[in-house]
């Protein structure tokens, strides 16, 4: 039997829903009056799921709100839906549509609940991401400031970057605050920075970004972060097996990590020396590296959870 599920295409203003198989639709107004509202009419309609897109943050809001009045949510990639609704010949996008093909491809995919992250777990992926931002702010600054001839803008250049340096710092003294105020965190990090290499950046994007890390299977953290060969055989002919998708911040991170990594541990180095004898190209020696390197974090992090759960 089919589940009754609520398709919401999301946009900074409007939630756009839109319930399988009933076919109602209804837009609601992307606050807290509209999300209740959403919730009232699922109860009504007896949904079982709403999904809804990753749609940049916009769909944050309705998803924690409708998980706290009791309604179980899900969220689907929004390129996997789009290819969903064309392949069902749908080229046209409207709201109505958008949300109606999320519906459908949540029931074609048998989507389940995605629960919500705890309220750490968010602040910590907020800090992260700031100070993702905050880095990035301080390259650009550094390389107009070497640019800079003007002694004006010279002084404006340097009083800008002390500024991001100091919320820099203070970012990164909240994180580690955190992660040391955590037991579970704590554990986590001890086991991470075992692996000479990694530092407090690495852990702390790993846990803000990839909390299954230690809860999933080797194959699933490393199809989750981006770093699985994806197949690409076709009858006799056996093509190149590339990366793709996943979750770009914590590849980007195990690729430089990786190297560093190398150095030290004679695991990794000679991994690295098999590879570069058998005449594989950088890049694929890189990936490699990242995906070995993150195989190894998720046995570590398994190995410390278990630890924790039986001290606990």
């Amino acid at each position: 039997m089919n589940r009754v599920i609520c398709g919401v295409d999301v946009s900074k203003d409007w939630l756009d829903a839109f319930i399988r198989p009933s076919g109602v639709f209804e837009r609601f107004s992307n606050d807290a009056a509209g999300i209740g509202a959403l919730a009232a009419l699922c109860r009504v309609e007896g949904v079982e799921l709403v999904v809804m897109e990753a749609s940049g943050g916009y769909e944050r809001s309705a998803f924690l709100l409708l998980w706290e009045l009791g309604i179980a949510c899900a969220l689907a990639n929004p390129r996997h839906v789009r290819r969903f609704a064309e392949a069902m010949g749908f080229l046209e996008k409207t709201d109505r549509i958008d949300a109606a093909m999320i519906a459908h491809y949540a029931e074609a995919r048998r989507l389940s609940a995605l629960p919500p992250p705890k309220a750490a777990q968010l602040r910590l992926s907020a800090l992260m991401t700031r100070l993702s931002q905050v880095t990035s702010d301080l390259t650009v600054q550094r390389q107009r400031r070497s640019a800079a001839r003007d002694q004006q803008s010279v002084a404006s250049l340097d009083e800008v970057i002390a500024l991001l340096v100091r919320q820099s710092r203070t970012l990164e003294g909240e994180i580690a605050s955190m992660i040391d105020d955590d037991p579970l965190w704590a554990c986590l990090n001890q086991a991470f920075r075992s692996i000479k290499g990694v530092a407090d950046r690495t852990v702390a994007r790993l846990m803000a970004e990839l909390p299954e890390i230690g809860r999933i299977s080797n194959k699933a953290i490393v199809k989750l972060a981006g770093l699985a060969p994806i197949a690409n055989d076709s009858g006799k002919r056996s093509g190149p097996r590339p990366v793709r998708g996943g979750r770009s911040g914590p590849r980007g991170i195990l690729f430089l990590v990786a190297a560093t990594a190398a150095r030290y541990d004679p695991h990794l180095a000679a991994f690295r020396q098999r590879l570069q004898s058998a005449g594989k190209p950088k890049m694929v020696i890189r990936i490699a590296l990242a995906r070995k390197l993150l195989v190894i974090l998720n046995a570590k992090a398994r190995d410390a959870r278990r630890e924790f759960e039986c001290a606990t």
